[in-house]
């Protein structure tokens, strides 16, 4: 285990060049030997799970035995679904969108046939899926996959209108070959188009039916290999469908009609359907309709059968949604879907097509939605979707996540949460329910939050790497609904669409304070109560931040000639109070047309309903300043302990008392540094006072005054900030945000400064709470602001607070900006603190309390604001000298730096190419480190204090803006991003996570019995009229079908065979599980024998009696009597 003995290095050692040195600067106290616990084995990186809808899904296929679900996707991605909590995700390597799906159903196995003309076979017997075998096409292009149940032989249609066949175990094709001009008749010269649909009659294994795009529809018989029928229609095909009897079978087609053939019929379909076409009274034919996609004819044993559909609309329904169509009996439902339909799946009692097939489901997948249609209960209500697929119900914005917080939080939230849920659905139980859970060892609970483009905010519980939403916070209800006309459009001008969209979340888990910040400059702060409450009026600050160019500005019109500039300690209105109920602007349009004090959004002023969860406390907004727009707020930051909440942007930093209601700090970027500027930037010139148009009492002081020389010479009370000096200062007109970045992340940012340009655009980029050393020398720890800049600048805020209780809503609480801490390359992402054992400091927080108590609640809640807040800074009592080190992390470097002393004690150069997308310091089982994801895609960690490097993995070579505005390191090692807009990929660097993962996964995979078979009744086995079986090995075998040509496909073998993947169930229990049901099929089979025997015997018995009856009747005839 290494030591740094800190007291002993050398102050003012020179930094190291290579990038992976550290180098120590200062010292600290000598018989301090800080360890470093962990090392590098601690760290592997892996995905652990994936959730979310399936992005861009393209297939479905559902195993009614197992009942699990499999999806599909355009970019190559598998996600298979079980019962809820039981999830898994695959990807095929070459990327190739998933065109179908085909379960060998209860064997633990799944087809899948892609874009690409490769079919690949995967073993689902193991947690982790992985691929047996794969069969590239060369010559054809893959059209249609069908795999007949309990077979092992795959047919593959192709574009060009053959049929090849595939051995599923062996994953070799046939010799067999269904070619389409064989299968066609002879005289018809035209090419029948691409394979649509392969089926075999439920009850004639030896009949294939083929259909093909051009209309035409095939019965091959298989042993005879020709044709047995033909049915041609002039509307081209989409799908077909058997009726379970295998007499009829139902086809869909381009011009909204379905067509229902008899087996034995030519020519003529024996029935034609418009379902939702305008039947003309002169009995022509209907008006064409939009293509039906696909249909299936699901029949019942006491009732009328289904024909479900998908499409057929007409074609005067113009903006009508996408439908599923419910025909049953006489009645049709018509289903409207909120996207565009996939595909469906209708789920049934038996997996064998030649029985009743007694549909109780629909699975209907949408391009954004998965939705699941109960036909057992009348309205055809919809079941209640356990699965987490509405990440994307608005876009996601931004990301938190949280892990080992509070215990008594995801209850709290679910119980609020409860409340919001939808009524109507099916009572029945959600019908895709195989697979088992994992045995979760992690027993720490964990929070992800989401923000929207819509201004919502979801929690949800991530525990035990499973996901479902605990509570939704809608911000929107803050804010009036906006209204289509030209002046609310100038209001929202800094951004085109989504004023509400969240950008920035702060939220402090044990106080359950939210703190929100939006694209529309404004910021909200929520309390957390379980009691409904109306809020009469809305608390509103408005703040005037903007930085102002140094340069001469003519005397203002309208303001009655020149008037001095107020005495800084004269008490005057404050420009930042909380408006009237009706929250009328100060100032709107001045007479020369330009906006000023105008916010982007107007909060309402009606009284506000809020249920119990996430209440209002206090809206902030930045307002226009003399016709310039507010600048989006880049960082934001609260502390429940001490009752503040500070953001900030490219202009400048406001910090807000939220328990008194008022902004005790409005300083721009450059007021920060004071007269120690280390850019030179010149005080500006005092600017003449503006009345504001609007009366009202509101005064605004937009002259300048180098407050920091005030400050520090006593010459202005700290707390008279927030009532007299309001320091505004601008950037040059057009100037973009410095958080605007492009896609491409392949620039490199530097902390030198080359150009005034950059310097009047230093924007906040991040703060920390801190109870720590505000300047150097300082004996005693008080609470502070540690602010970081676009430019690489650490600055001390100190916080002088009132006393707990009644006076800390009564006295001012003093803030004192004091100087720079340090510099680094590049913007500040992430700052923490270290006491002086390298133990990790969190910022002091005030505990939870209900905010609408009364009575005797109300009294315990008063007791709880009394209390002093829990802090874990060091106390004042022991020995100072060095006693804390804080962790500074910028997008190029990372520095430790000692306090009071402000030393730098370790650097560690962390890219010199790229730059850190995100960082934090993060809590490990034994120890603390930086955990870092870089532009490039790679992931780092650095030990603390040391910032050696312990680990560096390439993980995202390409990376894009959604990764980079969502990706979120947490305690434990956990991780998380959105890894596409719908889903969320979560990822551990912890070696014993890693390890434990295999344990905490689902199986998907668990023994089912596969149910009996359809009885055939006495008579059908006597005189026929069952299902028919077909040696499908002996007609497909080499032996009789000879060898597929060598150039049609290649095989690519996986490192196990079928029998590999069915022994891959681990666990005695399972191959017991096993060996029962094998005993059971073959006590099944043996059954089956011995009915055959006795139908067989009583059929001998039948014929020996017809003989015996007619060798007396005809005993004493003569032979001409015959």
């Amino acid at each position: 285990m290494k030591k740094f003995n800190i007291r002993k290095v050398l102050d003012g050692l020179k930094e190291q060049a290579s990038s992976s040195a550290s180098s120590v600067q200062s010292g600290a106290p000598e018989n301090n030997l800080m360890q470093e616990t962990l090392q590098s084995e601690n760290f592997q990186l892996c995905k652990t799970v994936r959730h979310g809808f399936p992005y861009q899904p393209s297939a479905m296929a559902h195993d009614p035995v197992q009942k699990i679900l499999a999806i599909g996707t355009q970019s190559g991605a598998l996600r298979l679904f079980g019962r809820p909590g039981v999830e898994c995700y695959c990807q095929h390597e070459s990327g190739a969108a998933v065109i179908s799906l085909q379960f060998l159903i209860n064997e633990g196995a799944l087809v899948s046939a892609l874009a690409d003309d490769s079919v690949h076979l995967w073993n689902l017997r193991q947690k982790r899926p992985a691929i047996l075998h794969s069969l590239k096409f060369n010559r054809e292009r893959i059209t249609f996959v069908h795999l007949p149940f309990q077979s092992k032989w795959l047919y593959i249609g192709t574009e060009k209108g053959n049929i090849h066949i595939v051995n599923v175990e062996s994953f070799t094709l046939s010799g067999y070959v269904i070619m389409w001009n064989k299968a066609i008749e002879l005289s018809s010269k035209a090419h029948p188009g691409p394979v649509v649909h392969i089926s075999d009659n439920p009850m004639d294994e030896g009949k294939l039916i083929i259909g093909y795009e051009s209309g035409i529809v095939v019965l091959w018989d298989l042993k005879s290999k020709k044709a047995d029928s033909r049915y041609t229609y002039d509307e081209a095909i989409h799908s077909v469908a058997w009726h379970h009897e295998g007499k009829q079978f139902i086809c869909s087609h381009s011009d909204g009609t379905l067509t229902i053939w008899n087996i034995k019929g030519q020519g003529k379909p024996f029935q034609t359907i418009t379902p939702h076409g305008k039947q003309p009274k002169d009995g022509k034919k209907p008006e064409p309709c939009k293509p039906i996609l696909k249909v299936e004819y699901k029949t019942t044993r006491l009732g009328d059968p289904f024909m479900i559909l998908s499409g057929g609309l007409s074609y005067d329904t113009v903006g009508r949604r996408p439908c599923l169509t419910v025909m049953h009996g006489k009645s049709t439902a018509v289903l409207e879907m909120d996207y565009p339909i996939v595909d469906f799946l209708t789920l049934c009692e038996t997996p064998y097509p030649n029985d009743f097939q007694e549909p109780y489901a629909v699975v209907v997948l949408l391009e954004k939605d998965l939705v699941v249609i109960d036909l057992a209960q009348n309205g055809y209500p919809i079941f209640e979707n356990p699965y987490p697929l509405t990440i994307h119900e608005s876009p996601v914005t931004c990301c938190e996540y949280i892990a080992d917080c509070p215990v008594d939080l995801i209850p709290a939230l679910y119980s609020v949460g409860s409340r919001q849920k939808r009524q109507g659905y099916s009572k029945r139980e959600w019908p895709i329910s195989g697979g088992n859970w994992g045995l979760g060892t992690q027993s720490y609970p964990e929070i992800i939050i989401t923000g929207h483009a819509d201004g919502t905010v979801k929690f949800w519980d991530a525990s035990a790497i499973m996901l479902q939403v605990l509570y939704k916070l809608k911000t929107a209800k803050v804010f009036e609904k906006s209204r289509n006309n030209k002046e609310d459009k100038q209001n929202t001008e800094i951004v085109d669409e989504d004023p509400f969209a969240i950008q920035i979340m702060a939220w402090c888990p044990e106080s359950r304070i939210l703190c929100l910040a939006g694209v529309s400059a404004n910021v909200i702060i929520y309390r957390f109560s379980k009691q409904d409450i109306t809020t009469e009026v809305v608390q509103l600050l408005e703040v005037r931040l903007q930085y102002e160019v140094n340069d001469v500005e003519s005397p203002l019109d309208g303001g009655g000639g020149d008037r001095d500039p107020p005495t800084p300690g004269a008490a005057s209105p404050s420009p930042q109070t909380a408006g009237p109920p009706t929250h009328p602007s100060t100032s709107s349009n001045s007479s020369d047309g330009v906006r000023d004090n105008v916010p982007c959004l107007k909060v309402r002023s009606t009284p506000l309903k809020q249920s119990p969860g996430y209440q209002v406390e206090l809206v902030v907004q930045l307002v226009w300043v003399s016709g310039e727009p507010p600048q989006q707020i880049t960082s934001l930051a609260l502390n429940s302990a001490y009752g503040l909440i500070v953001f900030g942007n490219s202009n400048g930093l406001a910090v807000v008392d939220y328990l008194q209601k008022t902004v005790l700090l409005n300083l721009g970027t450059v007021e920060l540094y004071g007269s120690n500027d280390p850019y030179q930037r010149q005080p500006r010139s005092p600017r003449k006072t503006r009345q504001p148009s609007g009366g009202n009492g509101r005064f605004d002081s937009s002259y300048t005054v180098d407050v920091y020389s005030l400050l520090c010479t006593g010459a202005l009370p700290f707390f008279a900030i927030s009532s007299t000096v309001l320091l505004s200062v601008c950037p040059p007109r057009g100037a973009n945000p410095l958080d605007h970045r492009d896609n491409s992340f392949s620039r490199s940012r530097s902390s030198s400064v080359t150009s005034i340009d950059k310097e009047v655009r230093e924007a906040i980029t991040s703060f920390h709470f801190c109870e720590t050393f505000a300047r150097k020398g300082d004996s005693a720890v008080a609470p502070c602001l540690f602010v970081g800049t676009s430019l690489g600048t650490v600055l001390a805020v100190a916080l002088n607070l009132p006393p707990a209780g009644e006076q800390r809503l009564l006295q001012p609480v003093i803030v004192l900006p004091s100087g720079t801490v340090a510099r680094l390359k590049g913007s500040i992402l992430r700052m923490s603190f270290l006491d002086n054992t390298g133990t990790f400091l969190p910022p002091s927080f005030e505990p939870w309390y209900e905010p609408n108590a009364t009575g005797a609640d109300g009294e315990e809640r008063d007791k709880a604001r009394k209390r002093r807040p829990v802090s874990v800074s060091p106390s004042t009592s022991q020995e100072l000298q060095e006693s804390q080190y804080a962790v500074v992390v910028s997008e190029k470097q990372a520095k430790v730096i000692a306090l009071p002393s402000q030393n730098c004690i370790f650097k560690h150069s962390i890219t010199e190419t790229s730059f850190v997308l995100r960082a934090d310091v993060v809590q490990m089982n034994i120890g603390n480190c930086v955990a870092c994801f870089c532009a490039n895609g790679h992931i780092m960690a650095l030990s603390l204090p040391g910032l050696r490097p312990l680990l560096d993995v390439n993980y995202l070579p390409l990376t894009d803006m959604r990764i980079a505005r969502t990706f979120c390191f947490t305690n434990l090692g956990q991780a998380m991003y959105l890894t596409s807009p719908t889903e969320i990929q979560r990822i551990t660097y912890s070696q014993e996570t890693c390890e434990n993962l295999q344990e905490m996964l689902g199986e998907l995979f668990t023994p089912v019995e596969t149910p009996e078979a359809p009885n055939r009744g006495f008579f059908k086995g006597l005189f026929g009229g069952g299902a028919t079986s077909l040696d499908r090995e002996e007609l497909f075998g080499e032996t009789q079908a000879g060898k597929a040509s060598r150039g049609l496909a290649q095989h690519i073998p996986g490192p196990q065979g079928l029998e590999g993947m069915k022994g891959a169930a681990s666990g005695v229990v399972a191959d017991l599980a096993r060996a029962r049901i094998a005993l059971d099929e073959r006590g099944q089979k043996l059954g089956e024998l011995d009915e055959r025997t006795a139908a067989m015997l009583a059929s001998a018995d039948s014929f020996g009696k017809h003989a015996h009856d007619m060798m007396l009747k005809c005993k004493d005839k003569k032979w001409y009597q015959f």
